[in-house]
């Protein structure tokens, strides 16, 4: 039986991915979509619009509307539009799928007071590569005490948050890893006459361009050597496919908060 997911955003970037992604999943279905206010897109067939097959639920700007008969919502429109949009989903009482990013400190604890009426499933990335990743470089820096910790990473020239969600998760799974506070040793910025490299910094750093879907690396500087731990996403499909598997995953479960790990079975 296929999972009926609702696509919020319906005609942006991610949204036309997620389209495509659940078109092409046998086990999920398109039971509505909703964009904002104005879009081009609204009234428009869901999947004509993606440009990946034909008919698919008419794109509505309503969201109690558009999940009304949905089994799981799909929400990737950034972080102020799903804060913003998180008393109506409340309201429909849909398990939710949340892979926007760039989140405040007062808009997590709303997700996660959220999570206490329905499942909410809150990821940085919602690929496999990545969460396996996340899990190689919290073990490496554990082993590789006192060497120095890097990391880099390049978007798209059309990306507003900085640094990115998963070079955020990244970095506070190198910080687990070499049991470091993250908030007191990351180094977002260098210029001028800086001193000499403190120990315990993370550096972590960012590049826009293009139309670079996501390029992470994470440097572990020794004396004499330097391992790298790298993910490039080739396309956003990636990230679509996961938010599918995630939404499918989630149909049925109780109440509360889950990650990526859970979906994939990686929580030791």
């Amino acid at each position: 039986m296929s999972v009926k997911i609702c696509i919020i955003g319906a005609a942006g970037r991610m949204g036309k991915n997620i389209a495509a992604a659940v078109f092409n999943n046998d086990n999920a279905e398109a039971a509505g979509a909703v964009d904002r206010k104005g879009s081009d897109a609204l009234g428009q067939n869901l999947y004509e619009m993606a440009g990946c097959g034909k008919g698919g639920p008419v794109i509505t700007d309503d969201i109690l509307k558009g999940a009304e008969s949905a089994d799981v919502i799909i929400d990737f429109t950034g972080a102020e539009p799903t804060y913003n949009n998180l008393p109506m989903y409340e309201k429909a009482g849909k398990p939710l799928v949340i892979g926007s990013t760039g989140f405040s400190a007062e808009q997590k604890k709303a997700i996660e007071k959220l999570s206490e009426k329905i499942p909410v499933i809150l990821a940085p990335n919602m690929s496999l590569g990545v969460n396996v990743a996340l899990e190689l470089i919290e073990e490496a820096a554990g082993l590789l005490k006192g060497y120095d910790i890097e990391l880099v990473e390049t978007h798209h020239n059309k990306k507003k948050d900085a640094p990115s969600g998963t070079a955020m998760a990244m970095a506070e799974a190198a910080a687990k890893g070499a049991g470091l506070n993250l908030e007191e040793n990351a180094v977002y910025a260098r210029h001028g006459i800086i001193g000499e490299r403190k120990p315990n910094e993370i550096g972590i750093q960012t590049l826009r361009g293009g139309d670079v879907a996501g390029d992470h690396t994470v440097f572990f500087f020794g004396n004499g050597e330097r391992i790298e731990i790298t993910h490039r996403a080739h396309s956003r499909q990636t990230f679509a496919q996961g938010a599918v598997t995630a939404a499918i995953w989630l149909a049925g479960k109780p109440k509360g908060l889950y990650n990526m790990k859970d979906v994939l079975g990686l929580k030791k």
